[in-house]
């Protein structure tokens, strides 16, 4: 069993960095989940400031047309002023000529407005232009580096299987499933000794027998509160029981394992 132990130990070792390197593996693209929502954002924003720009030169292309035709009646009105003959047609024809005037000139005001806030809009849209071409140079920029980090994680995680394959032949297929199970859930330690009756991983302490048990060394032994596999390191001291705590207490720990592992 002390043959076994150690093979696991070193196990541990290697399945605790696979498994932090397979994480990294999932984890590393989210670095660019922000700087695209981002760029999105910018975009989205650029797309509706874009939207407004192009309906204001619409406003103003109207209101200019508008503006022109009035200016045509005024001229008209004006040139009919020699050729009218009585009083009221001289005051109607004096009305739409200020009519027109005032008109032409609020017209003017509106266009002017318009054109004020197109020249800011354009000045925003050139920002958000340059905004987003930075934010695609470092998205792509950020994604290159992703993938060279991705390369590299992938060719040691390569190279930790097959140290792991050169371990775990001959090795019970049980205990191999519920150890790796272990030490995926377990932040990376699955094997564990026993100090002066307590489980050095979870730091409870355990039944005497159960520790006598583990002493012997026969067999793999779990422990009944965290699951990981427990050995005896010569120099621990087994205290004095004090309370009874029998194997019937204890259970099948296999199954106290199984447990556990069905609710992770």
């Amino acid at each position: 069993m002390e043959k076994t132990f150690e093979t696991l130990q070193q196990l541990q070792v290697i399945l605790s960095q696979k498994y932090a390197i397979e994480r990294d593996i999932l984890e590393i693209p989210k670095a660019l989940e922000t700087k695209q929502e981002i760029l999105n954002r910018l975009k989205k924003t650029y797309v509706e400031k874009n939207e407004r720009f192009e309906t204001i030169k619409v406003e103003i292309q109207q209101l200019q047309f508008e503006m022109d035709e009035t200016g045509k009646r005024r001229e008209e009105s004006e040139g009919n002023m020699d050729i009218i003959t009585t009083q009221r047609e001289y005051e109607a024809l004096d009305k739409e000529i200020r009519d027109a005037t005032e008109k032409e000139q609020r017209l003017r005001r509106d266009i002017q407005k318009r054109e004020h806030d197109l020249g800011e809009m354009r000045s925003a849209l050139l920002r958000e232009e340059q905004m987003i071409k930075m934010q695609e140079d470092e998205l792509s920029a950020e994604n290159e580096k992703i993938k060279e980090e991705t390369s590299v994680r992938k060719a040691q995680l390569a190279d930790l299987v097959e140290k792991e394959k050169t371990i775990t032949p001959g090795m019970d297929d049980d205990i191999l499933f519920k150890f790796e199970r272990i030490i995926r859930n377990k932040s990376g330690v699955g094997i564990v000794p026993v100090k002066s009756n307590v489980c050095s991983g979870c730091h409870m302490v355990l039944p005497v027998q159960f520790v006598n048990n583990v002493r012997g060394g026969n067999q793999i032994h779990f422990c009944p509160y965290c699951s990981r596999i427990l050995y005896w390191e010569e120099g621990d001291e087994v205290l004095a029981e004090t309370y009874d705590f029998d194997d019937e207490d204890v259970g099948g720990l296999a199954d106290l394992v199984d447990d556990e592992i069905d609710l992770v």
